[in-house]
């Protein structure tokens, strides 16, 4: 399931973050740094799904 939800977040970062652990700040810091630019929001996010 972590390999899906990679997959997810490599294509739309706060989905992946999403779908890991809900609407919280992780979620919400993903979708600023998606709109600063799409590298660091896909980075974000395959850091908080291998985190957990």
């Amino acid at each position: 399931m972590d390999l899906l939800r990679i997959i997810i977040a490599i294509l739309l970062p706060p989905l992946g973050v999403f779908l890991q652990v809900g609407i919280g700040g992780a979620f919400w810091l993903n979708i600023l740094l998606t709109l600063f630019g799409y590298i660091p929001g896909i980075v974000h996010a395959v850091w908080v799904i291998a985190k957990k």
